[in-house]
């Protein structure tokens, strides 16, 4: 925890124009009662489905500093109108943004910029852990990339931070000029173009001129862009760049920046020498992939762009490892060794996920794979493309979702575990076809439920029938 406070009374007066009766010293931001700890600054937001004003006296019991809000009535039905601790405002909401926007702009340090159709998360927490040796390093928590994750990460940045890392994230056209005009980037990444939401952007040009909105928003003259060579619609992209700030180029190309160099993947990580302007080096993961090691070489870039001596980050990213649901390995019940993937997944990183499960040796590799949602009128042929690789990493496949069933009844007959409607009910068809020394794969949208197909593999065993799943 920072000698300094996150926030003292006059600035929240002054970035949000409300008044407060009582001195605070705040030390972080909280939009959840269930995670506030004292000292804390509670904003009661308003959404569809809930309404912070419900929890204020409930914040304000636990030991909040002071709790920003707007709802009048609610407020005088809980009777809280003359706390001193209140601070009332026009819209909550617009005040996490006022928040945000205050403490980016006394920021001294680097503020870093991350989007991309997957990868944004791995990337981030990757480059978080290069950037720790440097300095002191803020960044996003878990996947906080939307309306209010973009504004919340800035109002959390301390203000003798050294770096900060936002993730940014979309479905719909015109989602990330707002944020990234909210974050500023000195440095902005695409980690990926691909065809995540497809069925709201229309095409991947579509995508990758969202994407290149990031890019508009780079901080001149001298912000810089990181993206690898291979994107697709990459001159649409480069086309984004402001005038004086510089575009880097990462990948195989000889041509690019960042040249990753004689590639080797194998079970137990990856490694290639590094060509950079500031010179060639070798980058090793403990972590298998290639995707992995793509993501690393971009925050490599990232690490050069900003003149730093590259050993401390590649001694970093040598002990890197994928967070749960995002790549993880971990043990089962039963000797069975698990990939977790459940958090996410779209056309591009499902197959860097079967990619990935090709390269580690098995007993008997299976891919355990929910829906890709978001890709409307695209998702059966999306869904379809998937049949090759698992084909050529020979895994069993056990699906789930109705455009999963499109796949499975595409996959050859030896490769087709078993189909069910939906993760509860393939689970129990699962678990009765594990075997010890089994390599397992869990990968689908979060809408997929996976992370509940995960939960039950973990549960005791149960005898109960499972009448909806049918077994091939």
């Amino acid at each position: 925890m920072s000698s300094l406070p996150l926030w003292t009374r006059a600035e929240l007066c002054q970035a949000t124009g409300g008044a407060l009766k009582q001195d605070v010293n705040v030390e972080n931001i909280c939009i959840d009662t269930r995670q506030l700890k004292p000292h804390d600054l509670f904003i009661a937001l308003k959404g569809h489905n809930s309404d912070g004003h419900r929890f204020l006296k409930q914040a304000l019991e636990k030991g909040a500093a002071c709790v920003v809000a707007h709802d009048q009535e609610t407020i005088q039905n809980l009777g809280l109108t003359d706390d001193p601790r209140l601070l009332i405002v026009h819209d909550t909401m617009h005040a996490l943004e006022t928040l945000g926007r205050f403490a980016r702009q006394r920021f001294k340090g680097k503020a870093i910029a991350i989007t991309g159709s997957v990868g944004k998360t791995t990337t981030k927490n990757m480059l978080q852990q290069a950037l720790t040796p440097y300095g002191k390093v803020h960044a996003s928590v878990a996947s906080f990339n939307n309306h209010w994750g973009v504004p919340l990460t800035l109002a959390r940045l301390p203000r003798d931070a050294d770096f900060c890392l936002s993730e940014i994230g979309m479905n719909h056209p015109g989602e990330i000029t707002p944020l990234a005009q909210q974050v500023r980037p000195d440095i902005a990444l695409i980690t990926s173009v691909g065809s995540a939401h497809l069925g709201y952007m229309g095409s991947l040009e579509a995508i990758a001129a969202e994407k290149a909105s990031l890019f508009a928003a780079l901080t001149s003259p001298h912000g810089r862009a990181l993206i690898p060579d291979n994107v697709p619609h990459l001159n649409l992209i480069i086309q984004s760049l402001p005038p004086e700030c510089s575009l880097w180029q990462v990948g195989e190309a000889t041509s690019s920046t960042i040249r990753i160099m004689s590639p080797h993947y194998q079970a137990e990580g990856s490694q290639c020498v590094l060509h950079t302007p500031s010179g060639e080096f070798s980058l090793h993961l403990n972590a298998p992939g290639a995707h992995l090691l793509a993501n690393a070489s971009l925050v490599m870039g990232v690490i050069c762009s900003l003149g730093l001596e590259p050993y401390p980050a590649t001694q970093a990213l040598a002990h890197f490892s994928p967070e749960a649901g995002r790549g993880e390995h971990r043990s089962l019940p039963g000797d069975v060794t698990l990939i977790d993937e459940s958090y996410n997944a779209s056309g591009p990183s499902m197959r860097a996920a079967l990619a990935t499960l090709a390269l580690i040796p098995a007993s008997r590799r299976i891919a355990v794979l929910g829906d890709m949602r978001e890709l409307g009128e695209f998702a059966d042929e999306e869904h379809r493309t998937l049949r090759d690789p698992i084909v050529a990493c020979n895994a069993l496949t056990f699906c789930c979702g109705t455009h999963m069933k499109i796949l499975f009844e595409a996959l050859p007959t030896n490769l087709q575990g078993g189909y069910a409607p939906d993760s509860r009910h393939l689970a129990s068809l699962l678990r009765n076809a594990l075997r010890p020394g089994d390599l397992l794969l869990v990968k689908g949208s979060l809408g997929s439920r996976m992370r509940d197909l995960i939960d039950a593999l973990n549960q005791p065993s149960s005898n109960q029938e499972d009448s909806l799943a049918v077994s091939f």
